[in-house]
């Protein structure tokens, strides 16, 4: 064959193959490889169990939902809007609180308690399995309503205190076992969930109050040690940061609310290092609309080992 019609062939075979590897790109790029997971929607209203393929295998209503744990048990615990569930796999609620407010945290105790974070009353709530409150710190004047963006994300911290993020004060604020405040964190942005880090950092997911959705870590004098802000990731806007998970490596699950009229204009979560190196993406739009919670699982459908979940 002429030394021209081989370059010839070769270039239409490399072309050929650069075509096919976009196409395959295309194909995945909406698609998780590591781990099947679960999360919220909080703009359609439901919770989703999403395969490591990225195709949707379960799903539940669940008004607003904002904050979601799975459960060793296999079951999830999640807020309702105005309440908290647990639900079983084949859809049994075993577990239901009800509020006249808005609520956006929980979490399963190691006593079995379900700790619940009451955003307009500004009630940190401990509820019992049968639905009995068997502690209530008011963080609120009595009879104050403390509004919608008084309380996102809250935790019950191993001490025994409480982390909260003040998401319409822009500020982070730890009170101890009877509600007495005893550190302050300001932060631009909207806090809207917080994870206590296990050397004592403080990580915060950050919304877009101020144009500045960011995550940011600070330590116990309150200087932020690393952060990761709106167009750092290549090809990724953070639009409205809210649930974070740390996995055993150190590196971060992040997921990206798009809210306030941001549909379908950037990821809706990621894994990346603690270098800011994109390990993967989920940007399934046709799934869902905006995600603000996710907890990976192992292949048999329970929390993985090791992974510090918010």
């Amino acid at each position: 064959m002429p030394m021209k019609n081989t370059i010839k062939y070769l270039c239409f075979f490399l072309a050929l193959l650069v075509v096919i590897d976009s196409a395959s790109a295309k194909r995945n790029e909406n698609k998780i490889v590591k781990n099947s997971f679960a999360c919220t929607d909080y703009s359609q209203g439901k919770v989703f169990i999403i395969s490591n393929k990225g195709e949707k295998i379960w799903e539940y209503p669940a008004p607003n939902c904002n904050d979601l744990w799975v459960l060793p048990n296999g079951n999830l615990l999640f807020n309702t809007g105005k309440g908290v569930k647990e639900v079983t796999r084949n859809k049994e609620v075993v577990f239901s609180y009800e509020s006249k407010s808005e609520v956006y945290a929980c979490q399963r105790l190691s006593n079995g308690n379900t700790f619940i974070g009451e955003c307009n009353s500004g009630f940190l709530l401990e509820v019992a399995p049968d639905g009995k409150i068997v502690k209530k710190i008011g963080l609120l004047p009595e009879g104050t309503d403390g509004g919608h963006s008084y309380m996102r994300n809250a935790r019950k911290l191993e001490n025994g205190n409480y982390l909260v993020a003040h998401y319409g004060l822009d500020q982070v604020c730890e009170y101890d076992s009877v509600g007495r405040k005893v550190r302050e964190i300001p932060i631009t942005g909207g806090p809207h969930s917080v994870i206590r880090l296990p050397e004592g950092n403080t990580l915060i997911a950050c919304s877009d109050h101020n144009g500045e959705p960011q995550v940011v870590e600070v330590d116990k004098e309150g200087k932020i040690t690393w952060q990761l802000t709106k167009n750092e990731l290549p090809g990724i806007e953070l639009m409205f940061m809210t649930g974070m998970e740390v996995l055993p490596n150190g590196n971060l699950v992040l997921t990206n609310w798009l809210g306030h009229n941001q549909f379908g204009r950037s990821v809706h979560a990621i894994e990346i290092t603690r270098n800011k190196r994109i390990v993967w993406i989920y940007k399934d739009h046709s799934i869902l609309k905006t995600m603000s919670s996710i907890q990976l699982m192992d292949r048999n459908g329970y929390p993985l080992k090791g992974v510090l979940f918010h």
